[in-house]
């Protein structure tokens, strides 16, 4: 089976939560991890994703324990729009790929 994953990054504004955990996270940037499988039998290539994972922890140039959080990515985009709605701007969480 072909697996593909796929790295980005979204960035909070302000302090955020995500259904399945129950602290809260700073604002700042995470790293997003997709992982995608492709599907077999078609005539195009076409991939389902498998997991999102949340990357948090740690501190950038200083190490730390980093943690995958498994995260639905609905949850992911639920929280993105509540930051935004905070702001009143644009989307701070678009993704960018790494």
């Amino acid at each position: 089976m072909n697996q593909r994953t796929i790295r980005s990054t979204v960035t909070f504004s302000h302090p955020f939560v995500l259904s399945g955990y129950d602290d809260e996270l700073p604002a700042g940037g995470y790293g997003v991890i997709v992982e995608e499988e492709l599907l077999q039998g078609l005539s195009f290539e076409a991939y389902r994703r498998t997991a999102t994972y949340l990357l948090t922890g740690g501190q950038p140039g200083r190490g730390g324990t980093i943690e995958m959080r498994l995260v639905d990515p609905m949850d992911l985009e639920a929280a993105l729009l509540r930051d935004h709605a905070l702001s009143g701007g644009s989307p701070a969480g678009a993704s960018s790929p790494e």
